[in-house]
């Protein structure tokens, strides 16, 4: 979908972003999650320039096949569960985009991947929690797509590799989880983890940081790293930096979020 005004830009760069732990900024959970927000908040001061539109995938959808929100007007899913009633009231609310929806079902078709959309769903609290802080006027369109439900990596650096056009015509790419993701340690604060943590937190951030053909090798196969199965039970709040890294074509990364919460290490990172 290029526009004249779009190629006149420099391109976006992709994007791996921490979204917290449920509606976590929006309510009285002192010091732990400030850090994050503060980072949220400056987020869109470091891109190149305002966005024409957002892709996003988040740890919070999955589907058979890459599934597009393809509504003009997303509502919300509050997805979590047991926390103030005021966070069941939170809006965002940020229009969609059916016609790069299309799109980008077009660039997939390209390389080879069956889509599918859904008109009807809503953005989950991994993309309308953080984006509450991070592009809080929600002006920007925002089309929200699922993993696959087999959660393989190498798929989904594939997936991120056929949207990479897509940053040329001012799009941002981004993908929203958490680099640990073992809830049970995490929410409870058990230091049962602590230190595998921080030695995936490693491993991850020379990775993201390694020439992009060495990169695309080690997340390929981010299971052997130390610690991954300890902080990644399940992968669905990882593979969402795969599909950012994937988008970044031959851009290197770079660690642009570090902080420790409830003891465990997180990061995020940028591509070009």
């Amino acid at each position: 979908m290029p526009t004249p005004a779009a190629a006149k830009h420099p391109k976006q760069p992709t994007l791996f972003i921490p979204h917290g732990g449920g509606p976590c900024f929006f309510m009285d959970w002192p010091q732990t999650w400030d850090h994050m927000a503060a980072f949220l908040r400056g987020l869109s001061a470091t891109l190149p320039q305002k966005p024409d539109a957002i892709v996003v995938v988040s740890g919070h959808w999955e589907e058979q096949v890459p599934t597009l929100m393809s509504g003009a007007k997303p509502g919300l899913i509050y997805d979590y569960y047991g926390f103030p009633a005021h966070t069941y009231t939170l809006q965002y609310p940020a229009p969609g985009s059916p016609a790069l929806a299309a799109h980008m079902r077009t660039l997939l078709e390209q390389a080879g991947f069956a889509s599918a959309e859904n008109a009807e769903r809503g953005f989950d609290h991994g993309v309308f929690i953080p984006f509450m802080l991070a592009f809080p006027q929600a002006d920007i369109p925002v089309v929200e797509f699922s993993l696959q439900k087999a959660l393989d990596p190498a798929e989904h650096l594939a997936i991120g590799a056929a949207l990479a056009p897509l940053r040329a015509d001012n799009v941002l790419i981004m993908g929203t989880g958490l680099s640990y993701h073992n809830l049970p340690h995490f929410m409870s604060g058990s230091p049962a983890t602590d230190e595998p943590a921080k030695a995936f937190d490693a491993w991850l951030t020379r990775s993201v940081c390694a020439p992009p053909p060495e990169r695309t090798a080690q997340l390929t196969h981010w299971a052997q790293a130390p610690g991954a199965r300890l902080c990644h039970p399940r992968e669905e709040h990882l593979l969402p930096l795969m599909v950012a890294a994937g988008a970044a074509g031959q851009d290197y990364g770079q660690q642009i979020y570090s902080d420790t919460v409830l003891g465990k290490a997180l990061s995020g990172y940028r591509f070009g």
